[in-house]
């Protein structure tokens, strides 16, 4: 989407949430607007930044998600990983809305086991504390701010599942170059319980996300 505009349609007058919901809104109207050839062609540079990465270079496990249609494309970047060896770990619904992960076995096993819920794989799920294995997380999100504050798709599956994950793993999200907000201009509205990430991931570069930056 060649001239993207960068949607930002919060006042001071609304509550956290109300405020969250609004962009969410707002970016996802945006991302509408990126066709199917510009999504493949931003998934493989997406891919191509990360498996190029130091971070990832070592990884032996990399915890990843299954991208929706409009969402920054993560299956040429698991795919490569898995072709590389690496043990890849996605999130899976379990019992009584119980999530978990588990291994990525390949294309042709992923299924849409719920409607409007991104393909999980058919093996054996883990629960929660399976991301103690992860070298790198990398995690969903509509936007990113420069202090590292990411916007969700709400639920907050990914604030809590991160408390899993072992202190020296980073956190990585994948947004599309407009999604990275200048924190002292437009803010990514946020609550205590809200993780922020270590990195951002465009598909023209990585952003580490100084550890004093962070809120």
């Amino acid at each position: 989407m060649n001239g993207a505009t960068q949607p930002y349609p919060i006042h001071a007058a609304l509550e956290i949430e109300d405020a969250k919901n609004v962009l969410r809104a707002a970016v996802r109207a945006n991302r509408q607007q990126r066709s199917a050839r510009l999504r493949q062609e931003a998934a493989e540079a997406f891919a191509d930044v990360l498996v190029s990465s130091e971070q990832l270079a070592s990884a032996r496990c990399v915890a990843a998600y299954v991208s929706r249609p409009h969402e920054p494309g993560t299956l040429p970047l698991i795919e490569r990983l898995a072709e590389r060896g690496v043990r890849i770990l996605l999130p899976v619904l379990g019992a009584g809305l119980e999530r978990g992960w588990a291994p990525y076995a390949g294309t042709d096993d992923l299924q849409e086991r719920a409607p409007g819920r991104p393909p999980e794989p058919g093996t054996e799920a883990h629960g929660p504390e399976a991301l103690e294995e992860a070298d790198v997380v990398i995690a969903p999100a509509l936007a990113v701010d420069t202090t590292g504050m990411r916007l969700g798709q709400g639920g907050g599956w990914y604030d809590r599942a991160l408390s899993h994950k072992r202190p020296e793993a980073p956190v990585v999200a994948m947004v599309f170059p407009e999604e990275i907000y200048d924190a002292a201009q437009r803010p990514i509205p946020h609550e205590p319980h809200d993780v922020p990430v270590d990195a951002v991931v465009t598909p023209s570069g990585w952003m580490s996300i100084p550890a004093t930056s962070q809120v």
